[in-house]
């Protein structure tokens, strides 16, 4: 564990997981190593792990260790240096009255409605778009990081939520979830910006948006916020729309 002797590692152990199937790749085995315990790790240590690979979720703080592959990439945009291209401009014009506000962690029966629709129309094979409330709240409302849940409301109607980790140089995006009936909207394009115009207000410098697969459809978006970086081999190397 030399790679990681910038933080206490007499506070932390590490182990692997059994292999278990990948969701993003299909016919993959994944496994994870997993930083224990996590109610150690507070938002000063997560931001060093975070450096190294690691993510979230939860108290669970995990990176992959995959046997077969390597293509999960942690990636971040360059808050002070992003342009919106013309496509995320009209998206942030479009959702202009947008209301957000800016809260703890908490529990409210409308945001776990709008996660089950939002699990359900989304993700319907992903495991999580069953009536599992328990599930819910260990997934989105237990942190030892610094953590913010952001209400996005537009004429006082719950449209999306974004839980948001503090780091010591930026905004880790956690999950963020919408209405999803509403088929011309582009909430999740919207939401991105929106965290990185909050990074440039608080003078940090990245928006951390997770791991990013080169072959998975689902996380080809990322790769639009530019510029962005990903952690390849313990390095930051710009990743471009043609990566």
């Amino acid at each position: 564990m030399s790679a990681l002797n910038d933080i206490p590692i007499s506070a932390l152990s590490f182990y692997l997981t059994a292999p278990y199937p990948c969701s993003y790749l299909p016919k993959m085995q994944a496994r994870s190593q997993v930083a224990t315990p996590g109610i150690l790790i507070n938002s000063h240590l997560y931001s060093q792990l975070i450096q190294h690979n690691f993510r979230r979720s939860g108290t669970y703080i995990y990176r992959p260790r995959c046997d077969l592959c390597r293509e999960c990439v942690q990636l971040r945009v360059i808050a002070a240096q992003f342009t919106a291209n013309r496509s995320q401009r009209r998206a942030w014009k479009q959702h202009a009255k947008l209301e957000a506000t800016l809260h703890p962690l908490q529990d409210k029966a409308e945001y776990y409605e709008l996660y089950l629709r939002y699990q359900r129309a989304r993700h319907p094979d992903g495991g999580m778009d069953n009536d599992d409330y328990e599930a819910y709240q260990t997934f989105l409302l237990q942190s030892q990081i610094d953590t913010v849940l952001v209400e996005f409301r537009e004429d006082g109607i719950l449209r999306m939520v974004s839980v948001i980790d503090l780091l010591g140089d930026g905004l880790s995006s956690v999950y963020t979830f919408y209405e999803p009936d509403l088929p011309q909207a582009r909430f999740g394009v919207y939401n991105v910006l929106w965290q990185i115009e909050l990074c440039r207000k608080l003078n940090l410098n990245y928006v951390y948006l997770g791991y990013w697969i080169k072959n998975s459809q689902k996380m080809s978006y990322k790769t639009q916020y530019q510029p962005a970086q990903g952690l390849i081999d313990g390095a930051w190397i710009p990743l471009t729309t043609n990566n």
